[in-house]
């Protein structure tokens, strides 16, 4: 289950690749604007501004997310972006943070590619930091006793999740686009006592959370945070330095 308090406990972080990534979308005046995985609409309700006569439209697969879309006044739906295929009307799609949920991304990518109209626009970033401290020590806890079981499937426990910004520009300018496409690593200046365990317990810790019995989460969470606290330590003044990358993607269907 997604927490949309947990989520936007870090939403200016979150927010900064949202914004650098429709930067870069060229589109002047789309009809219908799509956000795939819009979380808890912060960001998409933040999309008028920038196209005032768009229909909005926006998806996420988490019922709590959307519900908490709905009260920023998002038309936002509960469904999964394997799913969802564009209208004749849509001028934009918009994916933050979110295919690399979805293993198959690829393919659907190219799918969208090939249903939009020439002169539209695919715009995603995700996550590129599943190499990071941070990853390496959860995976690390769920090879162990009690919880080995429970976690051997877990997201992100092997394989290539994202490709990069090379391998991205190959799919897509095969799938006859011209794209754009570049890596970013943030430098996000946390603080708080876990402030690290804080940030991913919104996002890449949620499947550990929902297999596992209550008790034993708050064991994983407890043999979490000195591997944490170990690879990100806080300074004297007790900010702690996040390097966060992503890879970003901007195509124009030709």
């Amino acid at each position: 289950m997604w927490s949309p308090e947990e989520y936007l406990a870090f939403a200016d972080h979150r927010g900064r690749p949202f914004y650098d990534l429709i930067a870069r979308i060229g589109a002047d005046a789309p009809r219908r604007i799509v956000d795939l995985g819009c979380g808890p609409g912060n960001l998409t309700a933040t999309l008028p501004a920038r196209w005032p006569d768009a229909a909005i439209e926006a998806r996420d697969s988490s019922p709590e997310m959307v519900a908490s879309a709905r009260e920023r006044g998002v038309d936002a739906d509960v469904g999964d972006v394997r799913d969802w295929s564009p209208g004749p009307d849509t001028d934009v799609v918009i994916s933050n943070a979110t295919l690399h949920w979805v293993p198959e991304h690829p393919e659907l990518l190219t799918r969208w590619a090939a249903a939009l109209a020439p002169g539209s626009w695919l715009a995603f970033q995700v996550p590129g930091n599943f190499d990071a401290p941070s990853h390496e020590a959860v995976r690390q806890l769920a090879d162990r006793q009690p919880w080995a079981e429970a976690l051997r499937d877990l997201p992100f426990r092997v394989g290539k999740v994202v490709d990069s910004p090379a391998g991205y520009a190959e799919l897509l300018t095969s799938a006859d686009c011209t794209v754009d496409a570049w890596e970013t690593t943030y430098l996000h200046e946390l603080v708080g006592e876990h402030p690290v365990l804080d940030w991913i317990s919104g996002t890449s810790l949620r499947p550990v959370q929902d297999r596992l019995p209550e008790e034993q989460w708050l064991q994983f969470r407890a043999e979490l945070m000195p591997l944490l606290a170990e690879a990100y330590p806080a300074r004297a003044d007790g900010r702690t330095f996040f390097p966060f990358r992503r890879v970003f993607v901007v195509a124009q269907v030709n």
